[in-house]
């Protein structure tokens, strides 16, 4: 009796003609083979196709070297950035005292105007240069600033002819605006110039100042020449009598006539203090100059009086002027006789500094000066007579003398130091 829980399978057609019937075993083996060669049939069916409708060739089957090869140049993934959120936050309240700080962005900037700024910074360098020149020399700022624009108005009249020179050649243009200002920082910030009795001067009508000479080179009349303009109220031009060997060297001669200097010869001594102008001589010459620093401060012979005639037949005052510290500027070891011959110098001198330096041997030291005028003598009282009188003119000449070499030996017990 069969079992109804066993459904039976039946036989194709045509299947089974060599066997009537087969056993299940035989069923179980035909049914593994047909799907296992439909299995094989869909494995060679292609997947893959152009649009011909012809078969790709598949890929070939990489090696294990060329599996890392192709892992090598393989693009990796790149991690996305997160999402900010929906919502972002209300930006804090900003205090009023803080600064918003903004990232600076380049701009391009305006164009300027060609030269403009070039001009500009030098104003600038050329203003502060200025500025520290007069801190240096002890003027300030404002004072160096007008003295420019004085000197570039010099040069202005200059150019247009504007100004007007004596029968002596003095330039009073040029002296104001060149050669005082030239003289000045060695004035007050080297020499240190201290000025007593600058009073003794009158203010209008001639006068002859009388001072001893000394320096190696005479920058002594030099600085009394300043001392005279620039402490005195009516600031008054000392014209100055000199040797004819400084108008005979090249520059220095023009020089000394455009700055008033001229001849010391009566002629012209004596036109100068007629016409009511202040005069200055220095009767050692270059026997005070160059006299050895053992002999400092030591007056030598003034002259045979020529300058106490000259103030005689005018009827000018006399005013003895004395002068400490320009013995010191270049001290005299010694003197090149022979070589000074040569070039028909009155001396060549061998200082501390001096032919040992070079040029550097004609930077002066920096002693600190005075320069004291004295009370004036009255000549008016002996008359123009009186200068005929060899007596009277020697007599007078070592009265000034006597009186600026008295002063001097004062002045040095009055100084505390050579450079102080």
């Amino acid at each position: 009796m069969a079992d109804p829980k066993v459904v039976p399978i039946r036989q194709r057609a045509g299947a089974g003609k060599g066997s009537s019937r087969g056993s299940g075993a035989d069923m179980l083996a035909a049914g593994a083979a047909r799907a296992s060669g439909e299995r094989a049939k869909r494995r060679r069916t292609p997947l893959l196709t152009d649009a011909s409708g012809d078969e790709i060739a598949p890929r070939p089957v990489l090696s294990a070297v060329d599996v890392r090869a192709t892992d090598v140049h393989r693009p990796r993934p790149v991690p996305k950035p997160a999402r900010a959120p929906a919502q972002k936050a209300a930006p804090s309240p900003v205090p009023a005292t803080s600064k918003r700080v903004t990232p600076k962005t380049a701009k391009p900037s305006a164009p300027t105007a060609p030269g403009g700024s070039g001009i500009d910074d030098l104003v600038t360098v050329a203003v502060a240069t200025m500025r520290r020149a007069a801190a240096a020399s002890g003027l300030s700022g404002d004072e160096i600033e007008r003295q420019v624009a004085a000197t570039l108005a010099f040069v202005r009249r200059r150019l247009s002819g504007d100004y007007t020179v004596d029968d002596f050649g003095f330039d009073k243009d040029f002296t104001e605006n060149v050669y005082l200002p030239l003289l000045r920082p060695l004035y007050k910030s080297w020499f240190r110039v201290e000025v007593r009795g600058i009073e003794n001067i009158p203010s209008v009508g001639g006068a002859l100042i009388v001072a001893n000479h000394s320096g190696t080179i005479a920058l002594d009349s030099l600085m009394t020449q300043v001392a005279v303009h620039d402490e005195h109220p009516s600031h008054r031009y000392l014209r100055m009598l000199g040797a004819d060997l400084v108008f005979r060297t090249p520059v220095v001669g023009a020089v000394a006539r455009k700055s008033g200097a001229t001849l010391a010869a009566n002629p012209d001594a004596e036109r100068l203090l007629a016409s009511g102008e202040l005069a200055g001589v220095w009767p050692e010459g270059f026997k005070g100059v160059g006299k050895p620093f053992s002999e400092r401060y030591k007056l030598q012979r003034f002259g045979r009086g020529g300058f106490v005639a000259a103030a005689l037949r005018t009827g000018v005052p006399i005013v003895p002027c004395s002068i400490v510290g320009a013995e010191e500027i270049y001290p005299i070891l010694g003197n090149l006789k022979t070589v000074a011959r040569l070039v028909g110098a009155p001396y060549i001198p061998v200082t501390p500094t001096f032919p040992l330096l070079g040029p550097l041997g004609l930077i002066p030291l920096p002693s600190k000066w005075i320069i004291e005028f004295g009370a004036p003598v009255d000549t008016s009282v002996l008359g123009p007579a009186a200068a005929d009188d060899p007596m009277v003119v020697f007599d007078l000449t070592d009265r000034v003398r006597e009186t600026i070499q008295q002063t001097l030996y004062s002045l040095l017990l009055q100084r505390r130091s050579v450079f102080f």
